[in-house]
């Protein structure tokens, strides 16, 4: 009689644990990167709050991989930071399986000068920085070409690289270096030009269509993505998660965040 007390009252406190514990149906785990979309998280956690009763938890990474890493071993629900280009070549390179379930900003890539005012102020030999991961290196790439400065061989789709140059009638030196650098490099003497991309240039003060030399159009296909797991591409709480970010809230504060280099995706 006795263990069958003690077996009863240990089902009572498993149950009444289960019952207290916190319920993750209403939270949701959210990788970025850091920088400028930090205060636009913010504005989604705000909304998704007061007008979903949605806990939106940010993890900020300074880094192009941990994200999508974080999003396989499910550390986090869901991540919004890169490009469809982008998540196609990391999905080839390494084998995830992930879903897009919204598109989010397109985030204009440009050239920046401290030394240029005009283009045709660039001279030969000039030397230009470039990112050196691979689909913002092909972005940046294809922008030069879209300027006349290179040509690339036919084909190249969105990820050319410096071996694609089939003609650089200026004779441009185009040195690949860490993409968190770049802003650095514009003032270096011995460097004229640097083509950055959105995220960086805004922590630099820096605005593509206030202060690029040229930059990405509308149609660009440089798109970002919201992006989850194929598992849980349906859930509730992302779902959810979807209208708030497309809620004019957080709209807004992407405009204004970028200065109005964001442009609408969805």
């Amino acid at each position: 009689m006795r263990k069958v007390l003690i077996s009863a009252l240990m089902a009572t406190s498993v149950f009444v644990l289960s019952a207290c514990s916190p319920d993750n149906d209403n939270k949701v785990k959210v990788a970025i990167n850091t920088g400028p979309d930090e205060a636009i998280w913010q504005e989604v956690q705000r909304v998704a709050k007061d007008n979903y009763q949605l806990d939106v938890e940010v993890i900020s990474f300074n880094d192009y991989v941990l994200p999508n890493e974080a999003l396989r071993n499910k550390d986090v629900d869901a991540n919004a930071f890169q490009s469809l280009p982008y998540l196609e070549d990391q999905s080839k390179e390494r084998g995830y399986q992930f879903a897009v379930v919204s598109k989010t900003f397109i985030f204009p890539i440009a050239a920046y000068s401290h030394k240029l005012k005009k283009i045709d102020e660039l001279e030969d030999g000039a030397t230009i920085t470039l990112s050196n991961e691979a689909t913002t290196l092909g972005r940046s790439l294809l922008l030069l070409q879209a300027q006349g400065l290179i040509k690339l061989k036919e084909g190249v789709g969105y990820l050319p690289t410096t071996l694609d140059i089939v003609a650089n009638p200026k004779n441009l030196k185009l040195v690949e270096v860490d993409t968190p650098q770049l802003t650095r490099t514009l003032d270096d003497p011995n460097v004229s030009l640097s083509i950055i991309n959105t995220n960086f240039s805004a922590q630099a003060g820096l605005s593509a269509t206030r202060d690029g030399l040229f930059m990405e159009g509308a149609a660009s296909p440089y798109v970002n993505a919201l992006v989850t797991r194929q598992e849980n591409k349906d859930d509730e709480k992302i779902r959810k998660l979807i209208q708030v970010f497309q809620s004019d809230a957080v709209l807004k504060k992407a405009q204004e965040v970028y200065k109005g280099d964001a442009i609408k995706g969805w």
